[in-house]
């Protein structure tokens, strides 16, 4: 066991992220098995977003995801899966009615 304060902190802190690693590595692991085990449009998504999501806290490096979506995109492409689409709806447009401006009253100066 270590002697000094800061030493005892690290030991707290490595722990809590040992915790929070391991549920998103068991997050990634049951994701893609399910994603084998069904092999369709939500398991591909669920899959791929559980793989972000672990490049992003660090947990899996970001070549490893990359190359492990690509397997996943694969995977897919063989079994048929079509690909959700990723386009963002648009914000409709409004239109905006022109108002007229209002010209400041001017102010009279009297000189004394």
């Amino acid at each position: 066991m270590p002697i000094i304060k800061s030493a005892k902190k690290r030991v707290r802190v490595a722990k809590k992220a040992a915790v929070r690693n391991s549920k998103t590595k068991r997050a990634i692991k049951s994701a893609l098995k399910l994603f084998i085990r069904k092999s369709n449009a939500t398991s591909h998504s669920n899959a791929q977003s559980a793989v972000d999501k672990a490049a992003k806290k660090g947990v899996m490096h970001k070549n490893k995801a990359a190359r492990v979506k690509k397997q996943l995109a694969t995977k897919a492409k063989a079994a048929g899966i079509k690909p959700a689409a990723t386009t963002k709806k648009a914000a409709p447009k409004t239109t905006k009615k022109a108002t007229p401006k209002k010209t400041p009253a001017k102010k009279t100066t009297t000189k004394k």
